[in-house]
């Protein structure tokens, strides 16, 4: 006989609990004190013995002596950003701080609210209707809160040791194997022996499909911390049904991972709504035709080839639901990815400023300053606020705005008796950089040779032949075909990089890039072309900085010089 193991046995002891006649007498004072600041003030009517049902809840929302942008307004903000101020060098809790400096904590959440509106006024401008007074939904939220976590805090543990018999040896369980739950993996091995066990008739075989059933069960239900969630509005892709322009491969291989084929016998409503599905994607038929090659095995690039193979080099390489969604979630995580690190873009989350110094600020554009080292000493930047991939997805109220810039630049380089030029460089548009007008001001002398600079460098760069016009006059376009300051609109396409230099409001030189791994990276080609006209040195023109966060040197001379001009001057004083 062997003894047993001391692994296999736990010993717990518990303190003894004092018999009910000695029980120690209640100190005086011992009564219960709720704080001024309490959120839930009820507590004192549930110490007197009141039932929960008859206690009347303090209400959230109670009425406010002021009006969200008054003549206090100005000095609640400052003092709502003492206390944040506080926080942030002391280290210690904002609500803290809040009690101590507003006395509850329902005025703190009330000026966070007058804050928050005063920001969609002065973003969305005038016309915008909001609130007037506190509605007290800060406050509510923060109640919910409060009582969610007390209602965790006061659930039972399952390690509470209250029910096991003191002073005896209790014997440990072992973990239930049930409990750990199974990763893919696991769970195909798991299924290999069912099949297992199914193919040699053993009579293991109830209990392993027991066992499978409830791990599907469990990992069906589990919850991933990562999940993706999309809807049909984040792609097109997954957008409406595709039932009759695809239809399932009908094989193994297929049922298995839901593989779908084109439908040749589509009616015109699927081929319609086909086209506008894929229509403006991305890559467009050139890439369908690429796929189709990569998946075409015996491919040879012979005519004599491609003229036997022309109905399956024809077919559209269909993707799955499974393909399409994973597709989706990773061009949502690439886009995050890139609004993440945009040094141009406003980050509502972080509540952080663009990276690049800012100038002046309208409803929908910005101006900052250009990289250093620049190429024409004073330049700037025009940017949009919303992230574009290039301008021509902006709409017509950032192009005003865009256009308001351009003129007030004009005028303040003219004053300094000086010329400007205007570019756009669009050439990768799948990397999603977000758009920007860069300025470079010129001599006079060098502002009427510009164009020419300009023609001769694009003449002379990109591929020797290509499909379409290698320059396109937007600034002829503008006088003699009458769309003025339509004309680079109108002339050419956001789904196609491009290259556009502006020589005055309405229009210039632009040029399609069909090659970009051809074209100089970044800005190099047009900071190549303005340092050749500007006998800038090679050295600063190849070197591109990037935007970093604090205060810019070049900032409050800017300021000064642009302060005549700016246009922006008319939203703040109205």
């Amino acid at each position: 006989m062997e003894a047993p193991s001391a692994i296999d046995f736990d010993i717990v002891q518990r303190k003894k609990q004092p018999e009910a006649g000695h029980a120690q007498p209640s100190k005086p004072g011992s009564d219960l004190k709720i704080h001024k600041n309490e959120l839930n003030p009820h507590l004192q009517d549930l110490a007197d013995g009141k039932d929960l049902s008859t206690i009347v809840d303090v209400p959230a929302q109670h009425e406010v002596e002021y009006t969200f942008g008054d003549s206090g307004s100005r000095w609640r903000m400052t003092r709502l950003k003492g206390v944040l101020h506080q926080a942030e060098e002391t280290g210690r809790p904002v609500d803290e701080i809040a009690v101590e400096r507003y006395g509850d904590l329902r005025a703190y959440d009330e000026a966070r609210e007058e804050q928050i509106e005063l920001e969609r006024r002065e973003l969305y401008g005038r016309g915008y209707v909001g609130k007037e007074k506190a509605s007290g939904k800060l406050y509510q939220e923060r109640k919910l809160a409060m009582d969610l976590r007390r209602e965790r805090e006061a659930e039972p543990r399952d390690d509470d040791a209250s029910d096991l018999p003191q002073r005896q040896v209790v014997e440990a369980d072992p973990p239930s194997a049930e409990s750990v739950p199974l990763d893919q993996t696991a769970l195909n091995r798991l299924k290999a022996q069912m099949m297992k066990a199914k193919l040699k008739g053993s009579s293991d075989l109830p209990a392993l499909e027991a066992e499978y059933d409830l791990a599907i069960s469990k990992m069906s239900n589990r919850v991933e911390p990562d999940v993706v969630i999309l809807s049909k509005m984040e792609n097109r892709m997954l957008a409406g049904g595709r039932r009759g322009e695809v239809k399932a491969i009908e094989n193994k291989r297929g049922r298995e991972r839901g593989l779908v084929e084109e439908n040749e016998d589509m009616s015109i409503e699927d081929m319609v709504r086909e086209e506008r599905r894929t229509k403006g994607k991305a890559g467009g038929d050139g890439q369908r035709f690429a796929e189709r090659i990569a998946k075409d095995a015996k491919f040879d690039n012979d005519l004599e080839y491609l003229d036997e193979n022309a109905a399956k080099l024809a077919k559209r390489v269909q993707k799955s639901e499974i393909n399409l969604k994973n597709t989706a979630i990773n061009d949502f995580q690439k886009m995050n990815r890139i609004l993440d690190n945009c040094p141009l873009c406003h980050h509502e989350d972080k509540d952080l400023p663009p990276i690049a110094p800012l100038v002046s600020l309208a409803t929908r554009v910005y101006l900052t300053l250009p990289t250093e080292p620049e190429i024409g000493d004073g330049g700037a930047c025009i940017v949009p606020i919303q992230h574009r991939s290039n301008l021509l997805e902006c709409d017509d109220d950032e192009w005003e705005e865009i256009r308001n810039f351009m003129k007030s630049l004009t005028r303040m380089y003219h004053d300094q008796g000086r010329d400007v030029v205007f570019y756009e460089n669009a050439a990768s548009p799948q990397k999603k950089k977000h758009a920007a007008m860069e300025v470079v001001p010129l001599p006079y002398s060098l502002g009427e040779t510009a164009p020419a600079f300009f023609r001769e460098a694009i003449l002379s760069s990109d591929e020797e032949w290509s499909q379409h016009k290698k320059i396109i006059d937007t600034q002829s376009r503008a006088r003699s075909q009458g769309l003025g300051k339509l004309a680079f609109r109108r002339s050419l396409v956001k789904e196609m990089p491009y290259f556009h230099v502006w020589f005055d409001l309405d229009g210039g030189l632009g040029h399609i890039i069909e090659d970009p791994n051809r074209w100089p990276k970044g800005e190099l080609f047009a900071r190549e072309v303005l340092g050749g006209m500007l006998d800038v040195d090679a050295r600063t023109v190849k070197q591109q900085g990037r935007w970093n966060r604090g205060v810019d040197r070049r900032l409050e001379g800017f300021r000064k010089r642009w302060r005549k001009f700016d246009w922006t001057k008319i939203l703040t004083d109205n």
